[in-house]
């Protein structure tokens, strides 16, 4: 994807393991654990990346700026280029040019990099159509009603697990992905496409399932730090960034024992 990879995993002896488990025929939960112990560091400082922090404080500002008069106003307050009355497009490609406005000339952008953003947009096209059945005739107000709901302890506790389970999801099958494809065939561990299209649903259902953890602390924070503070700041989406991953990092380590 991008110009910088995530890391020399596959050369560790814990990446080894990972193999090993594909070869074996393990499961999704198996792999899963096992190549979060081996990119547990990773992960760690992926926390504190400048995409993943603005992707994660981009999501904390739509609900609040869907609550204000003029949501559109609102939003290019915040640095999202949006026009007047903003469609769930219009709102999507908005949020994906400010994570990349973070980032000048496109130097230094990692692979990490785009799926923070991925993630970020998938969210919010999830959190608008579940709402409105899909994505056809989907309104402005549509939209900015959908946007204001998330402004609760539980909808933004939903808003944040999706995006942590989406983006740890994202990152294992940028590792997995690299010795999965060399399985699949007659007698290997995945006999067809399909099996591993089955592993690959698995694995991110696996990921969802561990991002449980993120939910009620994301919500509580989310509310108390809005209210304390009149606002979140990027430094206060940093430090929560930083919390969340060391939560899903321990979840999925826990889910290994």
């Amino acid at each position: 994807m991008g110009h910088t990879r995530l890391g020399d995993l596959p050369r560790t002896r814990k990446w080894q393991e990972v193999v090993s488990l594909i070869a074996g025929g393990a499961g999704a939960c198996q792999v899963a654990n096992a190549v979060i112990r081996a990119a547990e560091r990773g992960l760690n400082l992926a926390s504190e990346h400048a995409a993943l922090v603005e992707a994660f404080w981009i999501l904390t500002q739509l609900p609040v700026a869907a609550r204000e008069p003029d949501f559109s106003a609102a939003l290019r307050h915040r640095g999202l280029p949006v026009p007047d009355n903003p469609g769930l497009m219009d709102i999507v490609g908005a949020v994906s040019e400010a994570i990349d406005s973070r980032l000048p000339n496109n130097n230094g952008r990692t692979d990490l990099w785009e799926m923070a953003q991925a993630a970020a947009c998938e969210c919010i096209v999830e959190a608008v159509t579940k709402r409105t059945g899909g994505l056809f005739g989907v309104s402005a107000d549509d939209v900015k009603r959908t946007m204001a709901s998330m402004a609760t302890v539980k909808q933004f506790g939903d808003f944040a697990r999706q995006f942590y389970g989406r983006l740890t999801d994202k990152v294992l099958q940028y590792y997995v992905s690299r010795t999965t494809a060399n399985h699949v065939g007659n007698g290997m561990r995945f006999a067809t496409l399909a099996a591993k299209a089955e592993f690959d649903k698995a694995l991110a259902t696996h990921c969802r399932e561990a991002s449980k953890i993120v939910e009620a602390f994301a919500g509580e924070w989310f509310s108390k730090t809005n209210w304390e503070k009149k606002g979140i700041s990027r430094d206060d989406a940093k430090g929560f960034s930083h919390v969340a991953m060391q939560k899903m990092v321990a979840e999925l380590k826990a889910g290994a024992k």
